[in-house]
Parts: structure tokens; C-alpha cells; sequence
């Protein structure tokens, strides 16, 4: 209790009269949206957290007389109070209660409600002064308007095992429960928000007006297409620059879910979004591992908000929704606010091997939970369009929408040339300089973006210049990619960008002149598509150069596949212009077939049309990393370990943490601490704002400590 004497929800001092008031109010505004019961959802609100009332609850709340080994869990204590629901609810209502923690049954951790039962005297242990703590329970419920009677001991026995009998008959069967994702998504919206909870629910499932991309302009050829069609789903293919956001975003008829593959494309989407629906009401959110960074400055709700339910529109990776794949916890939350909205796949043709396998069986749970699917494309190799448009119901269901062979030629607009290294790079940026041109360099590999930066800034002192990867302080990739659209890419100064594929996709830069790595040819067009961006009148029929050095062997090929590299780097032309109208025929010249298979969907919960997760369960966060073979990890550097440990929140913190792949930092022996996302501790002398990580300093050897010695 606090010091009013009032039942407490959480040790932050929440009373538990007002948490469960919140989640009711959000838990019956979704089903609102849905069309389910809000009768019920409001009941399984009110009870589902009643068992915190429990003196023993109370007590470890406060860490007071905390037994070593006891597990207390409050929604088996919930669960007694069934029998003030009317019997034609009370499934539905369980489901809401027993589950929103934890699996009912083989809970990773073995403490669901079937666990439990199975391997302890669960009733004994959360019923204790049960006739002593009922009555303030059943207080609280009363003033929330629900009908009580007093319930004795044998009645909250009976209720317990009702309860575990539901539940052991719902596991055996394969399935999702809505009510289940209802009441996770309203406790942890309500959760979150606290305070802001009710001057933010009218604001939750807001249908955006999408009115301003009814633009028309026929230098953007899709803007002038009609986007009515009584097929629910979309695949449209055409280069960048033809207006293919708009049309995706005119296909939408409800709350959109806009995927893109990497941070930076989906921060610049985020900005774009948020700039054109200014003066709507529409709700954008912003979902990845640096989100709540990108709007640092907005308001408190506006930061909690972004990785709740009931946006208008939000913005995110693929990755985010592999739960609704996997059967992630959350997993029923997702479903709940995906279900029958608009997901855009954009730049579909950039993801590879596990990714786009993820992507495909996304599509699949997507198309069974009445989503209408917009896929987005510049280039997509003919097996792989066929492989989407089958999992989206083939003709009778897909709008398919391409440019014809007069329209696409209008598109040419760079010359292509072969050479043999990317060091030949020096002495065109020699010449390009002379010209006042703006050139982009782009790399596959970090190390290699840092040794040609430094060398070319050596060589050029006077000419503005940057570099930009993924090995940033998460703070100072913000600041960079800040930096490349509002400064470099502004005017027509000549510079030089230094990069890696962070530049690929839907970021608005508009330089003169690429030197790039060979890489995959759908990746190499999307580059090129950053070449002589910007399309008028006047840029139609000019071209501009981009130099491709020929494919690394060996560990220098890496990330990529070396065949692939070789077969796209032949249907490239040289010395000549690259012609729209070919695109097509060089990509699947590229990829004549594609393994599809790269992950074991063994893990997968939907599988040939069927769900294969038992119902009111979801698998581990760790199995899903596992499966798809995640190899992420972060670092700070050592200056910034106390400010880290010290952050109050994950988006304090991500400002320090620099993203890296586990297998490049794990062996290394540097130390990793336990705050946060634990992260490694990387000398000073590995990093800087300009070049970011250098791996070759990852050397414990380097830390001060050492140095001091």
C-alpha cells in the first residue's frame, strides 16, 4: 500500500484502482476497432490484474519478507474471481487473465498457470489470507462497477480449477486467442503511458486521411495511374523517382504499416510521412532500435507511444513483425493491431537470404489476418514476384501495376563504367572535383569505407566531406544522416560522401557522380538511384557517370555472395548507357532460380495455411534469435560506461550504443556489463564521431587502464 493506504499495481506507486481504470479504457477502445465484445473487455481489464490485491503481492511489490525460490504470480491469484463473470464470458475472460504474462503451458521458465499446477501446490500458495485480502479486492471491483458477491475459499478453489481445466483443454488446441493480444496490448499501452493514458486513447486508431498523395504530376508517372482496383493487395514495380510511395499510400484504405529494410530509409520515411500529414491528425510512429532517438525532442507521449498499439501509421522494419511469424511473446498484440489494415512492403527487392525468406512467411500470416498488402519494388527477379503474388492469391487478388517500355526509357539516366578497383576511385575524384561535382563513394564493408575516407582526406583537405556505416554511436548516426540530407545534399558545392549500403534505399540524396564496390544487381541499381535522383523537365535525356570496380574475392566479397557478385557485375554495361527497359532481363539473368529455404521454418506457427502455436502460449525471444541466426550485439565506448549506466530508459542509453555484429566483438575478451542491452566496452582509441568503430583498435590491451600501467 502507499501512504494514502491504497493498493498499489507497480512499486512506481500506481494504485491498482486506476491502472486497471486505464486498461479498461484502452482494452474497450480496441475492441471497439475490432468488433469484439467490450463488455468483455472491459470485464477481463478489471479483473485481469485484482490479484495484485493479494497482502503477499503487496509485500514483495515492497521487496519485504521476499522468500528465496518463491514464485507469487498475480493473475493465477486474479483468476479466483472468476465466478463475477457471467458464464458466457468467462473463457474469453480467462484467456484475458491467464495468460498475459506468461505461457499457460511450458513457459520458458516453467511458471504459467499449467506449470504450475502441475508442479506445486499453486492454489495453497496464492491463496494464502485469502479471506483477508478478498475484501479490498473486492472493493476495488465494485467501484469499478462490477457486480460482486462475496467469494469464500471454496469458491476461489472452484473458480482456480475451472480455470486450469479451460486452459488445459485450449492448449490442445493450435491457434491464436484475439482476447488474449486485446488485454496485452492494453496493459502495456496503459502500462506505458501511465499518466497520459486518457488523454491519449481517443487518439488510438485514427484512420489516416491520405488525401495529399492524390498529387498529380506527370513527371511522376505512377501519380497518374489510377489506384482504384476491388483486389485488395499490390505489386507495383517501377524505378525510383516515379512516384511509387505515393501510389502505395493510395492504395491504403485503413491504418498502414509501412516497412522498410534499413534504420536510415525507415527515419527518412518517418520524416517524410510526418512532414506531408502536418495538418492531419494522423498518429505516426516510428518502430526500431534507435526509435525513441529520432523523436528525443517530441513529447513525452509522443516517445512512449512509438511501440504501442493503434497508430495511424507506422513505420518500421520487417524484423519487428517477425513475431507474428514465430510466435514471439507479444505475438497476439501484434495480431491484434495488424488485423485487416494496410502493410506496405517497400523496396521488397533488397532484402536477401533469411530476410526475405522472414518476409515471405509474413506475407502469409499477413493475408490470413485480413491485411491488404501493397509490395513495392524497382527490381525483383521474375521467381521471386511469382513466389509473392501466389502467397497473395494471384490474379484475382492482385493489383499489379508496372511501367510500359516508351514510360521506362524516359527513366535512363547514367552511364555505367567498369573498373578494376575501387582504389581507381582517387583519381576520378580527382577529375570529378575539377568539375565541381558531387560524388558518392560506396563500400560493402565498414573498413574499407574508413581506409578510402582517410586516404581521400588527405588528398583533399579543402573539399567538404563525410562518411557514414552503420558502426556509429547510435547519437552520432542520427547526427550523420542529419547531416547528409540538410547539408550535402543540399546545393551544388562539390563534396565527397564516403559510405556503405546505409544510403541504398529511400534516402532523398541527389549527387553527380558514384564510385561503388560491385555488389548484388538489385542492390547496384538501388544505389544508382541515388545518381541524378532528382527528375524534371530538364534532367530527362542527361545522364551521369557511376563506376563499378569489379568483385572482391574471397572475405573481401562479404557480406555478399561472390557468384552473384560476378554474374551481376557481366550484365552491366560499360562505357554505355544503362537502359531501363533491360533492367528486368539482367536481374533475372542474375537470379535464374532462388533458394528460398534459407531459414528453418521448422519454428514458424503458421505453416500451409494452418496455425501450429498452441493456444494462450508463444515461444522465446531467444529461440527466435537463434533460429534466424541473429549476429547483433552493441558497444559503448569505455568514456561513456558510467553515463550508460546511469540512463533511466533504453532510449537514454541508445545514444551511446554503437550496433555491431556479435561474432566480430564476442571473441575479443573486451568487458561487457549488464545495464541495458549489454553492451561491450570498446577502448576510446576505437572510436570516433568522424570514423566511428575501428575494429583493428578492439584490443583490450588499448583501454586507459592499460595505458595508465
Amino acid at each position: 500500500m502507499n501512504e494514502n493506504g491504497q493498493i498499489l499495481a507497480k512499486s512506481d506507486g500506481t494504485p491498482l484502482v486506476r491502472h486497471l481504470q486505464d486498461v479498461a479504457k484502452v482494452a474497450v477502445k480496441i475492441a471497439y476497432h475490432l468488433g469484439m465484445d467490450e463488455s468483455v473487455a472491459r470485464l477481463g481489464a478489471v479483473l485481469h490484474d485484482i490479484g495484485k490485491a493479494s497482502s503477499r503481492f503487496q509485500q514483495l511489490l515492497l521487496q519485504q519478507n521476499r522468500r528465496p525460490g518463491e514464485v507469487f504470480r498475480h493473475e493465477i491469484a486474479s483468476l479466483f474471481f472468476i465466478s463475477l463473470v457471467d458464464e458466457d464470458k468467462r473463457h474469453e475472460v480467462i484467456e484475458m487473465i491467464a495468460a498475459h504474462h506468461k505461457s499457460v503451458y511450458k513457459d520458458a521458465l516453467s511458471l504459467g498457470l499449467i506449470d504450475l499446477d502441475e508442479e506445486t501446490d499453486s492454489f495453497a500458495i496464492h491463496s494464502r489470507q485469502f479471506e483477508q485480502w478478498s475484501n479490498a479486492a473486492m472493493s476495488i471491483l465494485a467501484e469499478l462497477g462490477v457486480p460482486v458477491h462475496h467469494i469464500d475459499l471454496g469458491e476461489a478453489q472452484r473458480n482456480y480449477d475451472y480455470a486450469v481445466d479451460y486452459c488445459d483443454e485450449a492448449v490442445r488446441h493450435l491457434g491464436y486467442s484475439l482476447w488474449r493480444g486485446l488485454l496485452m496490448a492494453a496493459d502495456h499501452y496503459a502500462s506505458a503511458l501511465n499518466d497520459y493514458t486518457d488523454g491519449n486513447v481517443d487518439k488510438m486508431f485514427i484512420k489516416p486521411n491520405l488525401g495529399f498523395y492524390n498529387r498529380r504530376n506527370s513527371l511522376y508517372p505512377l501519380s497518374m495511374k489510377s489506384a482504384s482496383s476491388e483486389r485488395p493487395h499490390t505489386i507495383v514495380t517501377a524505378p525510383t523517382g516515379a512516384g511509387k510511395t505515393d501510389f502505395l499510400l493510395r492504395r491504403c484504405k485503413g491504418r498502414v504499416f509501412y516497412t522498410l529494410p534499413f534504420q536510415a530509409s525507415i527515419n527518412a520515411m518517418y520524416d517524410r510521412l510526418k512532414h506531408d500529414l502536418s495538418a492531419t491528425d494522423a498518429q505516426i510512429y516510428l518502430l526500431h532500435a534507435a526509435s525513441e532517438l529520432k523523436v528525443i525532442n517530441g513529447t513525452v507521449e509522443e516517445r512512449i507511444l512509438q511501440h504501442h498499439v493503434g497508430a495511424s501509421i507506422k513505420v518500421l522494419t520487417p524484423h519487428q513483425m517477425a513475431a507474428i511469424a514465430f510466435g514471439i511473446k507479444g505475438y497476439e498484440s501484434m495480431i491484434v493491431d495488424l488485423k485487416g489494415e494496410d502493410v506496405i512492403l517497400d523496396e521488397v527487392h533488397t532484402y536477401s537470404g533469411g530476410t526475405q525468406a522472414l518476409v515471405l512467411k509474413i506475407i502469409e500470416v499477413l493475408v490470413n489476418i485480413g491485411c491488404r498488402v501493397h509490395v513495392g519494388t524497382a527490381t525483383m527477379p521474375s521467381v521471386l514476384y511469382s513466389r509473392i503474388k501466389a502467397l497473395l492469391g494471384g490474379d484475382k487478388m492482385v493489383c499489379e501495376v508496372a511501367l510500359d517500355q516508351s514510360t521506362l526509357q524516359s527513366f535512363n539516366r547514367h552511364i555505367i563504367h567498369k573498373i578494376n578497383s575501387i582504389d581507381d576511385c582517387f583519381s576520378i575524384v580527382r577529375e570529378q572535383l575539377s568539375h565541381g561535382r558531387k560524388i558518392l563513394i560506396v563500400c560493402n564493408q565498414v573498413a574499407r569505407a574508413q581506409q578510402l575516407y582517410e586516404q581521400l582526406r588527405e588528398d583533399h583537405p579543402d573539399v567538404r566531406m563525410m562518411l557514414i556505416h552503420s558502426r556509429f554511436k547510435r547519437g552520432d548516426r542520427g547526427t550523420l544522416e542529419h547531416k547528409l540530407t540538410a547539408q550535402f545534399n543540399c546545393g551544388s558545392e562539390p563534396c565527397i560522401v564516403v559510405s556503405t549500403q546505409v544510403v541504398e534505399v529511400s534516402l532523398d540524396i541527389n549527387f553527380d557522380v558514384m564510385v561503388t564496390e560491385c555488389a548484388p544487381i538489385e542492390a547496384l541499381i538501388q544505389r544508382f538511384g541515388r545518381i541524378n535522383r532528382k527528375r524534371t523537365a530538364a534532367t530527362i535525356g542527361h545522364y551521369k557517370p557511376i563506376y563499378v570496380a569489379a568483385p572482391q574475392q574471397g572475405n573481401d566479397a562479404l557480406p555478399y555472395d561472390e557468384a552473384v557478385l560476378r554474374r551481376s557485375y557481366e550484365v552491366l554495361p560499360d562505357g554505355e548507357l544503362l537502359d531501363e527497359r533491360q533492367v528486368q532481363s539482367m536481374i533475372n539473368s542474375v537470379y535464374p532460380t532462388i533458394e528460398f529455404s534459407n531459414i528453418d521454418f521448422s519454428g514458424a506457427i503458421f505453416v500451409d495455411g494452418q496455425w501450429q502455436m498452441s493456444k494462450l502460449c508463444h515461444n522465446s525471444k531467444v529461440a527466435f534469435m537463434q533460429l534466424l541466426d541473429i549476429d547483433s550485439a552493441v558497444c559503448i565506448t569505455e568514456s561513456d560506461e558510467e553515463r550508460y549506466r546511469e540512463c533511466r530508459s533504453a532510449a537514454e542509453a541508445s545514444v551511446y550504443e554503437i550496433p555491431c555484429r556479435y561474432n566480430s566483438v564476442g571473441h575479443r575478451k573486451l568487458e561487457q556489463i549488464t545495464a541495458h542491452l549489454r553492451p561491450f566496452v570498446v577502448p576510446d582509441k576505437a572510436y570516433s564521431p568522424e570514423l566511428g568503430l575501428n575494429m583493428a583498435e578492439l584490443d583490450p590491451l588499448n583501454y586507459k587502464t592499460f595505458e595508465i600501467l
